[in-house]
């Protein structure tokens, strides 16, 4: 039935560019819309079209019921794009909730059709079989007061206060919140000694004044190069203008030094 969902329905390509050579899939953070990310395809060259993924229980999917485990994201991605992902090159970006998405996308293209995308771009995000990571798995979920979660979305920053003052739209943000976590619970993987998932090139960008995240894990899981960068600001650092454009520049000189 995924099939009658459509590529519209799943993700948002406000720059349609059917000449592009090349990819760009953006995986946006827990509670996050397509706007934001959808948005970067004005600031790419011809040579790449951007598409951001829509979630079901939000935006124009807001009715769905939210997906209850990663496995279903990963399925439903795939069946919908895997016809444009065999056509030409792409590169994936997530940040925070997103790049855990987005490195279960790459691990199931890689392992069921041999595919791979020939960057990873992965921001505020935990290496998905480090400790820290772990840590996040073991929440328990029952425990999770509504007013703990507000207060964390509110440090976190990113989400403009207009809306935290919106009743609807504060449980809204709370119950996204709740329902990415348990998704997050469910990512299941399991660093095998001499198994290294992929062979693309990955690059970490955080905050400057986020919490660390364990980036030398990510090491462990390419055979590829990796590479980090620290940019100023907190766990939302991205939605500052000059560090969206170091961003997105940044994306496109590794997209054109790729060599496709």
């Amino acid at each position: 039935f995924f099939f009658f969902l459509g590529m519209e329905k799943l993700v948002v390509c406000p720059y349609k560019r059917p000449n592009a050579l090349y990819r760009l899939i953006c995986f946006p953070w827990s509670g996050g819309g397509t706007s934001q990310l959808a948005q970067w395809g004005k600031l790419f060259s011809s040579s790449t079209e951007v598409y951001s993924v829509m979630l079901p229980g939000r935006e124009s999917r807001r009715k769905e019921p939210y997906v209850k485990d990663m496995a279903t994201i990963v399925n439903e991605f795939t069946s919908v794009l895997l016809k444009e992902l065999q056509e030409k090159p792409f590169a994936f970006f997530g940040h925070s909730f997103g790049s855990y998405i987005s490195f279960a996308v790459a691990l199931h293209l890689k392992e069921k059709y041999g595919l791979e995308p020939f960057h990873l771009f992965v921001s505020g995000a935990h290496a998905p079989h480090s400790e820290e990571f772990i840590a996040i798995k073991t929440i328990p979920m029952s425990d999770l007061k509504d007013e703990d979660v507000l207060k964390h979305i509110e440090i976190l920053g990113g989400t403009p206060s207009e809306l935290l003052q919106n009743e609807d739209m504060k449980k809204h943000l709370v119950l996204s919140f709740k329902e990415d976590l348990r998704v997050l619970q469910t990512l299941s993987f399991e660093k095998a000694e001499r198994n290294i998932p992929f062979s693309c090139d990955i690059t970490c960008f955080n905050g400057s004044e986020d919490k660390p995240y364990g980036v030398e894990a990510w090491h462990d899981l390419t055979s590829g190069d990796i590479s980090f960068y620290e940019l100023p600001g907190g766990h939302f650092y991205l939605l500052e203008p000059s560090n969206e454009i170091f961003l997105t520049k940044h994306i496109t000189k590794c997209i054109e030094n790729a060599g496709l």
